[in-house]
């Protein structure tokens, strides 16, 4: 039987073109992209003419995970501690999808389009049947699927604004919950909309809450390495 999958908005084009002609040094691309650090920006292809063949090429050639964002390649930052964090994430949720069976968790090299010149990597990322066609994951490379809930475990090289864009990107797609997850302070932010948060310390309850319901687990146990 065929599950419907949430409807994803479509972005106006005339927005997009005008993002484009605001930038006109380096600059202004980097500030667009939300700040990053120039090392992390792909100059091949030219910023905003990459394309998702472009971005595919460098995973299986290169072994790079990138983002492609209007038409630009921006390298992912994800260090071997923040890597193991994730893991960990995916770990507590896979498990707790063995046991109920609500969908699939993805990890870092889990491209998404989200719209379309939008395609994101997120740390981990939950997807629920109701998403996903027929229940199920397809085989390309970068399936037109919104998760329910998001992950990002933060790093030195992620910029305040480059998260605040993302959470922007994250919630217009449709996401329902981003956990931002902070190993320097052993935090996690919860965001039900990019502007509404819940700061949870190592002594709070996470819950998953309309995205993953029933999920819960001390906020201590992804930090809880060794």
């Amino acid at each position: 039987m065929s599950v419907a999958r949430v409807p994803k908005p479509r972005r106006d084009a005339r927005i997009a073109k005008s993002a484009a002609s605001d930038v006109v040094t380096v600059a202004d691309l980097l500030a667009r992209l939300g700040g990053v650090p120039a090392h992390r920006v792909r100059l091949t292809p030219t910023p905003g003419t990459a394309t998702e063949r472009d971005l595919l090429h460098l995973l299986d050639h290169e072994n790079r995970i990138c983002e492609l964002i209007e038409g630009t390649l921006v390298e992912k930052t994800l260090g071997a501690f923040e890597s193991a964090i994730a893991a960990e994430i995916i770990i507590v949720i896979g498990t707790f999808l063995k046991r109920h069976k609500l969908g699939i968790v993805l990890g870092a090299d889990g491209t998404l389009r989200f719209f379309p010149k939008l395609v994101l990597v997120p740390d981990v990322s939950f997807i629920s049947k109701a998403r996903l066609p027929d229940g199920m994951l397809t085989s390309e490379p970068i399936p037109s699927l919104v998760p329910d809930l998001v992950v990002e475990v933060l790093s030195k090289g992620n910029t305040k604004s480059e998260m605040k864009r993302k959470l922007g990107e994250y919630f217009e797609a449709g996401v329902t919950v981003v956990w931002l997850v902070d190993p320097k302070t052993k935090t996690v932010r919860v965001h039900t909309a990019p502007d509404r948060s819940t700061l949870l310390t190592e002594n709070d309850t996470l819950e998953g809450g309309a995205a993953l319901p029933g999920f819960q687990v001390q906020v201590s146990e992804f930090f809880d390495l060794l």
